[in-house]
């Protein structure tokens, strides 16, 4: 009997602890906002400007000036539950007697899935320049929970027909969410997307060749091979007008490691040749398993009505999701 005992207590500590796990509650707030726990005066003063030169920068590659995430200051006093619970939370900690200085990342403290920065100081000197070394980290940590969260969603409540269809051709696929629809696909190019009344968040597939000299993967030869392939697959609205790269803004090109995939990304804005459509696109440029193909996935917006930050956020998430195909 007392074993019995013994075993029931472990089991239900054991339940106890799991149970807690799964009792955190849904975050709170809008997507691409974050809530920073600061001192009034700091945040009015110089470290308040720090952080809004950091998070609140222009989000790049946007035809009209929007902030890199939406700010919420919340006095230390003021932190009760109720901003807890927010997806996104930075949170100094600034005073003469702090132990340990430093950033700290950390996930699902008060809520899931969250995210919390904690920036530890003596100062507010010594707070500005923990966020000046560690700023894009800081970004790069919020941006990976937000994108996180879009692709949680798309897996969730996924239109798999679409990845049934896309992943026989580019040997992989990324997972399109509930309102994504195949609007063409042929044995080198697909195009997807979900296209409402006054936005379109689209995402194009191809692949083509790839050379063997490895220089395939610059911004100029991604940009020609973009403007190709979209002057054959993406008509505008009349005759004679096409997607292409608009050249307002020079496309900019960076190299990321995600998940195990290297892959050249490129930001720009599109136009439609000989018409006025345009906005905002990401591609993500990357070799097939078999190093015989250049794969690009690429996410733009149209959105005329609206601010188009969280727009590119979202499509350009699922760009992030891409899976090879598990044989």
């Amino acid at each position: 009997m007392k074993k019995l005992f013994t075993f029931l207590a472990c089991a239900l500590a054991i339940a106890g602890c799991k149970s807690a796990k799964v009792l955190l509650p849904n975050v709170s707030g809008k997507a691409g906002e974050v809530v920073v726990v600061i001192d009034k005066n700091d945040w009015e003063g110089s470290l308040g400007t720090s952080v809004r030169d950091l998070l609140a920068c222009d989000c790049p590659y946007l035809a009209q000036k929007e902030p890199l995430y939406s700010l919420v200051n919340v006095p230390p006093g003021s932190f009760g539950d109720l901003f807890k619970v927010h997806r996104n939370i930075v949170l100094f900690t600034v005073a003469s007697s702090v132990d340990s200085v430093g950033v700290m990342y950390r996930h699902d403290v008060w809520a899931a899935p969250q995210c919390v920065v904690q920036i530890s100081a003596k100062s507010t000197e010594d707070a500005a320049r923990l966020l000046a070394d560690n700023g894009k980290d800081i970004t790069g940590f919020i941006e990976m929970a937000e994108r996180d969260r879009v692709i949680r969603n798309s897996i969730r409540y996924e239109e798999r027909p679409i990845a049934e269809k896309v992943a026989p051709v580019f040997g992989g696929s990324p997972h399109f969410p509930t309102g994504y629809k195949l609007k063409k696909i042929t044995d080198d190019f697909a195009w997807i997307a979900d296209e409402k009344q006054y936005t379109i968040q689209g995402i194009l597939i191809y692949k083509y060749p790839a050379t063997g000299a490895g220089d395939e993967l610059t911004v100029d030869k991604i940009v020609a091979k973009r403007n190709e392939t979209l002057k054959t697959n993406v008509p505008g609205m009349f005759e004679n007008t096409w997607m292409t790269t608009g050249t307002y803004m020079p496309p900019q090109i960076e190299f990321f490691r995600y998940r195990g995939r290297e892959f050249a990304q490129v930001r720009g804005l599109w136009e439609v040749e000989n018409d006025y459509m345009g906005g905002p696109f990401v591609s993500q440029s990357f070799y097939s398993q078999d190093g015989e193909y250049v794969i690009v996935t690429e996410a733009f917006v149209y959105a005329p009505k609206y601010d188009k930050r969280q727009y590119l956020r979202q499509v350009e998430s699922i760009l992030f999701s891409w899976e090879w195909n598990k044989d």
